[in-house]
């Protein structure tokens, strides 16, 4: 026997998977957490809250499984992305973590925006220089806490913390390290001249890797805290999104991926690094050696629904939100959203951009407003998906993932709006499963990722297909949806 163990630690919560090599799913652990908004367009969460929500979850699966750690042989790691997480000598972090949210360097933007030549930015990075990201904040650290930045020893990012805290060891890996504009994606390294032209010492940043790579094993001070064998090998890991595709099944060209989680994304598997030239999208490592990731991204996807249930609704759970949109006809209504509570990544590339409700009247209900926001959110995935097409990236398919893929009603949407036919992994944590498979991989449990994919990896017999009639209803409101933003730029401030 033997077992695998997939953490995935993400902005709203943690989990954690035990996995058998022949049983498959084990079980899942999960904790929630909140994100801290100290101030307006601030995003933090202290890294120790990440670690304690690990320890939580490893420690509720001891109890039903206790017996079978000891067959445990690899762990698998997926996180949020672009989080700058500041530790010192002794590995305590120096300040709360910077999440991918965060909206306070658009000062420092536009300073990079001086100081890295285009060609860079268009030939290395390949992405555009934008609030949330690693270089940003570091930026504003260095510029409005001089003193934290003095004290940093290491800059990592928020899985590579948690590895840390399971073999004592620091290190980073391609895919995170891509995320965070420091990175030449091209050659897979880090970019010193970037670097260099932004003062930053390069003793700061840990030797890079690949994601499959075995970093360690785990350390006597972790054995001690979760009972896991000091046997046990840890990966580098890598960001969600990559591991959501390996979870997937999605490692060859030809599918896309739409994602809503916190914030939302559709991606593709690429074997050459393509980008888009306006950099509205994202290009980064894949957790495949030589493959890359390419997806447009949204800052508020589940977000926005949780903002509507916590702030304006005040009910109890997202289902009872599904439900409530179910009751509503395709178009809301007259009732549109745009979902740019903090900004919007694509298409706009713009932290200024702000959020809406357009079109209402005496008639429209809490319910209307329910599906409105979940329109808006998947009205921003197919700004996400045209550019994707755009580029020559094409997909026959399309696999749902996230929470957004629990709502029945959700995925529908998704299937009339984007016009693509949809499908649903069996599997729901699919960024801990695809650490398992990796895991796997490295271990020598499978022979590579199509094995363990032939055995985890399966999809519902439920296909959302396109219904012709709301296709073009949803055609019409989704030019609406496009115009709203182009007539009210000119007033944000």
């Amino acid at each position: 026997m033997r077992l695998l163990l997939g953490i995935d630690i993400g902005t709203s919560s943690t989990k954690v998977m035990l996995l058998d090599t022949e049983r498959g799913v084990l079980g899942v652990e999960k904790k929630a957490y909140d994100v801290s908004i100290p101030r307006p367009d601030y995003a933090e969460q202290d890294p120790e809250l990440w670690w304690s929500a690990v320890l939580y979850c490893i420690g509720k699966l001891k109890q039903t499984f206790g017996a079978l750690f000891p067959h445990i042989v690899s762990i698998g790691l997926s996180g949020q992305m672009h989080g700058l997480v500041l530790t010192d000598k002794c590995g305590q972090p120096i300040r709360p973590a910077i999440l991918w949210l965060d909206q306070r360097s658009g000062e420092e933007c536009r300073e990079l925006n001086r100081l890295i030549p285009e060609e860079i930015q268009q030939d290395s990075i390949l992405n555009r220089i934008f609030p949330g990201f690693a270089l940003t904040s570091l930026l504003w650290v260095k510029k409005w806490e001089p003193d934290n930045f003095a004290r940093i020893h290491w800059v990592l990012q928020p899985k590579d913390y948690i590895r840390y805290k399971l073999t004592g060891l620091l290190g980073s890996e391609v895919t995170d390290a891509s995320a965070t504009l420091l990175f030449d994606v091209v050659k897979r390294r880090w970019s010193w001249k970037v670097m260099d032209l932004c003062g930053f010492p390069h003793e700061i940043f840990p030797d890079c890797h690949e994601s499959w790579e075995i970093q360690g094993n785990v350390s006597n001070a972790c054995a001690a805290a979760t009972g896991l064998p000091v046997s046990v090998r840890v990966i580098y890991g890598m960001g969600d999104q990559q591991a959501q595709s390996i979870g997937n099944g999605i490692f060859e060209e030809g599918t896309f991926i739409c994602n809503i989680g916190t914030g939302g994304q559709v991606s593709a598997f690429s074997r050459e690094p393509v980008y888009d030239r306006k950099l509205r999208t994202q290009t980064f490592c894949h957790g495949i050696d030589g493959a890359y990731s390419i997806y447009g991204a949204i800052l508020n996807a589940g977000m926005s629904l949780k903002w509507l249930r916590d702030n304006i609704l005040e009910e109890k759970d997202f289902m009872m939100l599904s439900h409530m949109a179910e009751e509503v006809s395709a178009g809301s209504e007259g009732l549109v959203f745009l979902p740019y509570l903090t900004g919007e990544r694509t298409p706009h590339m713009n932290p200024e951009a702000r959020g809406m409700f357009y079109g209402l009247q005496l008639a429209h209900t809490k319910k209307h407003m329910a599906r409105a926001v979940m329109e808006g959110v998947t009205f921003a995935l197919r700004d996400c998906m045209e550019i994707l097409k755009e580029m020559g990236i094409r997909g026959n398919t399309m696999i749902s993932s996230g929470g957004g893929a629990a709502s029945p009603v959700w995925l529908q949407m998704q299937a009339d709006i984007l016009n693509q036919e949809i499908r649903v992994c069996n599997v729901t944590e699919q960024a801990c499963l695809g650490a398992c498979m990796l895991a796997g991989v490295s271990a020598g449990c499978f022979a590579d990722l199509r094995e363990a994919r032939d055995r985890f990896v399966t999809y519902g017999e439920k296909i959302y297909r396109p219904d012709r009639d709301t296709v073009k209803v949803y055609d019409r409101i989704y030019r609406t949806y496009q115009a709203l933003y182009r007539q009210t730029e000119n007033l944000i401030e």
